[in-house]
């Protein structure tokens, strides 16, 4: 019986691949072997024992339906690994996990696990980042209406709000490989961090084992990994779906029936929109990424409690974080996914976007007016007050700015009407729109 929807509705099967039972399995066996050719490289266990537990672990034959087997009777996930791995190595199994505790092998497994998630979010942002430069390039001149708080601001392009959401994906794709380094790191220095156990070779046992497995080394750990790593990466995921959720609520409101700026594509042969109302063309991806992002963000406070251990360690975390890094991981790469697609196939309604810039009127060039006439010598306060009150009057007369501006004398004692018309023309008033997006399009190619 499947329960949680990642297993019939939401994520990539390859990225679930790696979170999966028989993944996660073999990750900690790979770390079992590692820990068993480096001990015997020094002489600690004979290197016929070494090559024994590694043919089995290679060999696939360490199933997790007998792991789970075992955990039922020791009530113990890693002892039943060891188990299982023991059974089949003959008497090469009794070297297993000799010196080792067991987050020495789930969190250097988790590393593993780690480093395959950051390099396919990685290639997702880098595909998410070209579609969103070769839109924004393709309507560097395509003029819309600027808004903020709702309400029409100035003229841009289109081009020029899609070039910000590419170096946005941008700083995610810097941080994502900062956070590398400082993320991928496992240890194997045994029950509170001493190494006791590893006796005089404890640092090169540990050494060897992190280079083998191509991590980076907690150099100084309790018996965790320390969870400062975990909070940076879980948040830096949250920040990511933050950006995404963004992403998809501005298709969303741009494609409102009364704004019909952009629309997400639809397959208008087999697509339906609604179960009753059979007009209904909505932005169901956007949607449901805005949905799967608050997923994402509110594995951020537990990931930090997570962090917070009696001691040397406790097991607080290991529950939660069963369900954290997977899901959190699942569900970035699945809303990435989402919205590349979404980028890749917009409907942008030119037409509309000029028509609605039409239907704001000229009180939309309102500043553009202000700083011609402080370029005539008026003061920018009485420019503002004068287009202030300006506007206003249009509003209550059903009047447009410009015939309110040419019946004001301060205005026109300053500004000619071609000028004043000049000053009104949304199209001159885009300042270094095209040259921003032609900046931005060069730094990331």
């Amino acid at each position: 019986m499947l329960v949680c929807p990642l297993d019939f509705r939401y994520g990539r099967d390859e990225v679930k691949k790696i979170f999966s039972e028989e993944s996660r399995l073999q990750k900690q066996l790979e770390v079992e072997g590692a820990l068993a050719n480096a001990q015997s490289e020094l002489g600690i266990i004979p290197k016929s024992a070494a090559k024994k537990i590694q043919k089995v672990i290679k060999s696939g034959v360490v199933k997790p339906e007998r792991v789970k087997e075992l955990e039922r009777a020791t009530k113990h996930d890693i002892m039943a690994v060891v188990h299982a791995l023991a059974e089949k190595s003959g008497d090469a199994g009794k070297y297993i996990h000799l010196g080792a505790t067991s987050y020495d092998i789930v969190d250097t497994a988790n590393a593993l696990q780690f480093r395959e998630i950051l390099q396919i979010l990685d290639e997702d942002l880098q595909n998410l980042q070209k579609v969103l430069v070769d839109l924004a390039h393709k309507h560097k001149k395509t003029l819309m209406a600027g808004r903020t708080h709702g309400q029409y601001a100035v003229p841009m392009t289109f081009g020029l709000k899609i070039a910000v959401y590419a170096m946005e994906v941008n700083r995610h794709l810097e941080r994502l490989r900062e956070c590398k380094v400082r993320l991928c790191v496992g240890k194997m220095s045994g029950a509170v961090g001493t190494g006791a156990a590893h006796g005089k070779d404890s640092l090169k046992i540990q050494t060897s084992v992190m280079k083998s497995l191509g991590l980076g080394t907690e150099l100084a750990a309790s018996q965790i990994v320390i969870r400062d790593r975990y909070v940076e990466f879980i948040q830096l995921l949250a920040n990511i779906a933050t950006s995404l959720e963004k992403f998809a609520t501005e298709i969303r409101n741009l494609q409102r029936s009364e704004l019909n700026e952009v629309a997400e594509s639809f397959d208008v042969k087999n697509q339906v929109g609604s179960s009753t109302m059979a007009q209904k063309r909505n932005p169901i991806t956007s949607e449901n990424v805005s949905g799967l992002a608050r997923l994402v963000r509110s594995m951020v406070i537990p990931t930090y409690e997570n962090a917070i251990q009696w001691h040397e360690r406790d097991l607080a975390n290991s529950a939660s974080e069963r369900f954290i890094i997977p899901h959190a991981c699942i569900l970035t790469d699945d809303i990435i996914i989402k919205m590349t697609d979404v980028f890749s196939n917009l409907d942008v309604h030119e037409y509309k976007m000029a028509a609605n810039l039409a239907a704001a009127g000229d009180k939309i060039m309102a500043e553009s007016v202000i700083m011609k006439l402080v370029e005539k010598g008026m003061s920018r306060q009485e420019a503002h007050e004068i287009l202030r009150q300006g506007s206003l009057k249009a509003d209550s007369q059903g009047r447009t700015l410009g015939e309110i501006l040419l019946k004001t004398k301060k205005v026109t004692k300053l500004l000619t009407d071609s000028e004043i018309e000049s000053a009104l023309d949304p199209t001159k008033y885009i300042g270094h729109s095209e040259k921003i997006v032609e900046k931005v399009k060069r730094s990331l190619s």
